[in-house]
């Protein structure tokens, strides 16, 4: 007698989301250490994914895409419950929607009920999946090594000043990917999306820990902090009507990403911001290079796809930049989302409607810009698609329409229209940029160096530019290769035009003064190379194509390994703390740049400054009192610190005049280094010895001083 085939329909499922959701109740309510965050976050962070991926009857996807759309459809998920409850909640009478016990309730019993209903639809007949191998290789543990030396590294460096073993992890990534392109033996291809995601943990910890305390990179990280704090302390999402007059806060608020899912998180795992964004939001970024792998091995070999994947994590954008824009980070992930249920021909069209329709709302309500070019490149490809005359059920109108209603109606309805004002803004900025079109001095410093127009000012910066300027050539040359044929990959047509998109936005950034400013031009390039990554390799196997016979696939992996280890080593500022030459490593050489490099222009907060701000918000009546500090300590101290709007919070100068009860707060920089930031100069603390003449020293911690003028 035959046994039947095993039956997707089982008890087992919601056996477990029962016995999930038991535990998690357990560690909340006791609030166990660790096991709260740690099964919390493993919860909410993929059983609702994989509860709706269930729903959908996803039988096509393997384990990786099992993987990756439980994380992003739980992600949006937590978006769009919390904004239902934020909503409904109030409406209903309940002035903290966003409180623990609402959110738990409405976010596990909506979970139980996807899971019921996905029982209830399962077929009985429908064997289970079994596309992905089950066996286990050993020596993914060992690469579990790399995130947690980074870590332990960073922590190092945080006591003892001593960055040895960061280093020693730098150079063990190189060393991992060195054996990854040139053993397959000792690193199957199977567990190539593992070694990305412990090397992306490692090069993002590694960053993300260096502080104790957040850490800005010349970004907006703490803007986006006071608004989640807001938020938590309001347990409701709702522009606050006095803060209503900032655009640029608006459009930081109207974002869920940084407002209602921090929240999320927050009350349920009982941790901090700080923790937030230093170890939620990363992990939940290193999914973006795995993503970026599986799309690219659709079309090209994994060894490949694996080499484009790290020249994408080695450019220095992923592991510093991006810290100080949270948002971006989710945003990113669902655009990498987007384009693999775009392209991918496994996923009918009726789930690629809902996955679309899903991941399109979580884009928008996560970062504008990424929003913005996300429907550039599809209104792009489906205008190619039509003038080529060959249209697809891949990119349709349809799709094109869905996101553009949601994405006005979103940034028009949210935050009084604040981000669809900054679009109008950032139009009239470019427009008004052009009349310096041939003026090259007008071109953000970035593209000036990257063109190579700007000197290098050590022999070092050269060499490490030529290995950049070798990265930026390749790509060219293997997108060239693609279109001549030199190139033995077969791209998809939509990616063609995808990468052909990419390709002339980069040259429009070069070209159109100004443009690059709306975004920044390390973040554009960033982007990008979702898109042109691959051709770096590509170009490498071009040339090789046309000078060599034989032993051709060697020559391509030692010459990507060759250019991009360098590359790489340069990127994170390896080779700059060996040489002891400049460095913008704060990890590796923190404790060797000037007290202005360290906390102005990156934004690295001392623990002094806390303190001091800290004490402000608890015993001054900042709300209600005027409050003057210098621009370094307004943006990265005060704003994420004590609670003040930083509207609030006046610049001081020379020629400041200080109102009576008037609250000054001085950092380390100022106290220390001597040194006043400015909105257009910088000063000398002796030049605000009449500024301070009359007034009271009212708090002091030796690097933060606080003052108050007498009524």
């Amino acid at each position: 007698m035959t046994q039947p085939p095993p039956r997707s329909k089982s008890t087992s499922f919601i056996a477990t989301i029962l016995l999930l959701q038991l535990t998690l109740y357990a560690t909340i309510i006791f609030d166990i250490p660790v096991a709260r965050q740690v099964i919390g976050f493993l919860y909410f962070t993929f059983i609702p994914g994989l509860v709706i991926i269930k729903l959908l009857k996803f039988d096509q996807l393997d384990r990786l895409e099992t993987i990756l759309f439980s994380a992003g459809l739980s992600i949006a998920f937590l978006m769009i419950i919390g904004l239902i409850v934020n909503d409904i909640g109030f409406l209903f009478g309940l002035s903290q929607p966003l409180s623990l016990n609402p959110l738990l309730i409405s976010l596990s019993g909506v979970t139980l009920i996807l899971g019921l209903i996905a029982y209830a639809r399962s077929n009985a007949t429908t064997p289970q999946n079994s596309k992905s191998p089950t066996n286990f290789s050993p020596i993914s543990l060992f690469f579990i090594f790399l995130p947690l030396l980074s870590i332990i590294g960073a922590m190092w460096v945080n006591i003892y000043s001593d960055n040895l073993i960061l280093l020693f992890t730098i150079t063990a990534i190189a060393i991992v990917f060195i054996i990854c392109v040139f053993s397959k033996k000792l690193v199957p291809p199977k567990i190539y999306p593992f070694v990305i995601f412990m090397i992306a943990l490692a090069l993002l910890y590694h960053s993300s820990i260096i502080s104790n305390h957040i850490v800005a990179f010349g970004s907006d990280v703490n803007i986006e902090n006071f608004a989640f704090k807001t938020t938590t302390n309001n347990a409701h999402w709702h522009l606050p009507p006095n803060l209503a007059e900032s655009t640029s806060f608006g459009r930081v608020y109207s974002m869920l990403s940084v407002t209602i899912l921090p929240t999320i998180y927050t009350s349920m795992l009982n941790i901090d911001s700080v923790l937030m964004f230093k170890l939620i939001y990363p992990f939940l970024f290193a999914f973006v290079p795995v993503a970026l792998y599986q799309l690219w091995q659709m079309y090209m070999s994994k060894r490949y796809a694996f080499i484009a994947a790290f020249l994408f994590m080695a450019q220095a954008t992923f592991y510093t930049e991006m810290f100080g824009l949270n948002r971006q980070m989710i945003a990113e992930l669902f655009f990498v989302l987007l384009l693999l249920v775009v392209l991918t021909k496994k996923i009918s069209f009726p789930n690629k409607i809902a996955l679309f329709l899903i991941f399109s709302f979580a884009l928008v309500v996560s970062h504008y810009a990424v929003a913005e070019i996300f429907l550039f490149f599809i209104i792009f490809a489906f205008v190619a698609l039509v003038i080529l005359k060959r249209p697809n059920k891949q990119i349709t109108l349809g799709l094109i329409t869905i996101f553009t209603v949601l994405m006005f109606a979103w940034y028009i309805y949210t935050t009084d229209a604040s981000v669809f004002a900054s679009f109008l803004e950032f139009g009239d900025y470019v427009y008004r940029q052009l009349g310096d079109f041939l003026n090259f001095s007008a071109r953000e410093e970035t593209i000036l160096r990257g063109l190579g127009l700007e000197a290098a000012p050590t022999i070092w910066n050269w060499i490490s530019r030529a290995f950049a300027y070798l990265t930026e050539l390749l790509i060219v040359i293997g997108f060239f290769g693609i279109l001549l044929k030199r190139a033995k990959v077969r791209f998809a047509l939509e990616y063609s035009i995808f990468g052909l998109a990419a390709m002339g936005l980069l040259g429009a950034l070069i070209v159109i003064p100004g443009l690059a400013n709306t975004l920044n031009m390390t973040r554009f390039y960033h982007l990008l190379l979702f898109f042109l990554a691959p051709f770096c390799v590509l170009g490498v196997e071009t040339i090789i194509n046309l000078i060599c016979k034989q032993k051709k696939k060697i020559l391509i992996l030692f010459l990507s390994t060759l250019i991009i280890v360098p590359y790489f080593l340069f990127q994170t500022g390896f080779i700059y703390e060996t040489v002891k030459t400049d460095s913008w490593s704060v990890p590796l050489s923190m404790y060797r740049m000037s007290g202005y490099r360290l906390r102005s222009a990156i934004g690295y907060v001392g623990e002094q400054d806390v303190q001091g701000a800290q004490w402000l918000s608890k015993y001054v009546n900042y709300r209600n009192t005027p409050l003057y500090s210098d621009l370094s300590s307004k943006h990265c101290v005060l704003t994420s610190y004590s609670g003040v709007f930083p509207g609030y919070i006046s610049v001081l100068s020379n020629t400041t005049y200080i109102v009576a009860n008037g609250i000054v707060y001085l950092g380390w920089l100022n106290v220390v280094e001597n040194l006043f930031i400015g909105l257009n100069f910088d000063w000398n603390t002796t030049e605000f010895s009449a500024t301070f003449g009359g007034m009271n020293k009212i708090y002091s911690n030796g690097a933060c001083d606080i003052y108050k003028k007498p009524s």
